[in-house]
Formats: C-alpha cells, structure tokens, sequence
C-alpha cells in the first residue's frame, strides 16, 4: 500500500492553488473561543489489554503514517494559535498530542521504530505531510475563517485516512480499537471548528467529505 492512498499528492496541489478567497478578521469581531476536550482518554493500560498480534506490512505502515498524521493536525495547531489567537487552535493540538502518545503506545508495543525522529514542530519525515503542512499553515495563517477552514480541512482528511485504514487494513484489535477513537475525536474536532465558523456567519462546506458523511458528522450521528 502506497501512502498516497491516503493523502494524494493531488491534494497538495489543490492546496497550493488555495482552499478559498481570503477575508480579513481581527480578534476584536472573533467568535467565543471553542474548548475542545470531548476526546476519550486511551490510556496505555486500556491499549495493552488487548492481545499481542503479529503486524501485517500493511499494518505497520498506517501507524507509521497515522502516527505522523497526527503530528501533522497538532503542528499546524500550534502554528496557527500564536497568528490567530483563537483557543480552539491550542485546544485541538493538546488533543492530537493524546492521538499522538496513543499510537506510540502501540508502535512500543510492537518494537517498531518511531516515525516521528524528531517532535519539532513542522518537521516530518513525509515528504507528503511536509508539504502539507507548509502549505496548510501558510493559506491558515491568513485569517481566522481561513485558519479555521484549514482546521476543518485537516479533520475530514484524518476522519477519511482513519476509515479506510479501518475498513481495508486494519485486523489487530488494538489498532482498530485506537483508530475508532481517534476517529470519533476527529468528528468532535471537525464540529468545533465548524462551530466557530459558525459563529462568524460563515457555513461550512465540506472539502473531502460527502455531503452525507459530513451531515451525520455534525448532527453528532456518527
């Protein structure tokens, strides 16, 4: 399986282009800001239960790419939060830094080599999730809707990543046990952002998702 499978390089390029036409907002007109903290703690205790089974190469590359993936949505938080002082950002990123330490939870449990060598914020050995970043971070840091467009953008990316992992390579029950629940964060998270899009007057249309998907998503459905 190619990682692009899951992030195409087609992506990047539509990002490069630009997600949409920018509009200038200070924090004096800002919505509240959203605590986003709904997510399931998964403790390393509750990952270990589960049984021991052997990796599939299918299977060690999602937590290898998954594990980064995460990286991606907290690194692009934290650069966001600093420009648009929106807390939501700084919610969110301590979120996907739980997401983080439950995949290495079981990335030491399976002795395979850590993905991420180095947690600076920013730098990945994904030459995809690198280009994404500086151009997820540069279109977010233009204001706040489109900060919080690019927010958005990142969860629906990470909800489909997720999903196919689960429906097409995932069989240990650690791993889908992990995956679900970082899965269902990603909804929370996708629903904060759209709330504060919201309280801009600003409604969101999905970028990645259907129509469908994403409806059920907000409707706290799925």
């Amino acid at each position: 399986m190619k990682t692009t499978n899951r992030i195409s390089k087609t992506l990047v390029a539509g990002l490069i282009l630009g997600l949409v036409a920018t509009i200038g907002c200070d924090s004096a007109t800002a919505p509240s800001e959203e605590i986003a903290t709904l997510d399931k703690d998964l403790s390393a205790t509750d990952i270990n239960e589960f049984p021991y089974e052997d990796l599939s190469p299918e299977e060690t590359e999602a937590l290898a790419f998954m594990r980064e993936e995460e990286k991606l949505a907290r690194d692009v938080y934290l650069s966001l939060y600093p420009v648009l002082g929106q807390r939501v950002f700084n919610n969110i990123s301590a979120s996907e830094q739980r997401h983080m330490d439950a995949i290495l939870v079981l990335t030491d449990k399976y002795e395979m080599e850590d993905p991420v060598l180095s947690d600076s914020v920013g730098t990945f050995q994904n030459e995809t999730l690198q280009s994404l970043y500086t151009t997820l971070v540069e279109q977010g840091s233009a204001s706040l809707e489109e900060g919080l467009k690019v927010g958005a953008l990142i969860e629906e990316i990470d909800i489909l990543d997720l999903q196919h992992e689960l429906d097409e390579v995932v069989d240990n029950e650690d791993i889908a046990y992990v995956f679900d629940n970082l899965m269902h964060g990603s909804y929370n998270h996708l629903r904060a952002f759209v709330r504060n899009l919201s309280r801009l007057g600003v409604t969101y249309t999905p970028q990645k998702l259907s129509q469908d998907v994403y409806d059920a998503i907000i409707a706290g459905e799925l």
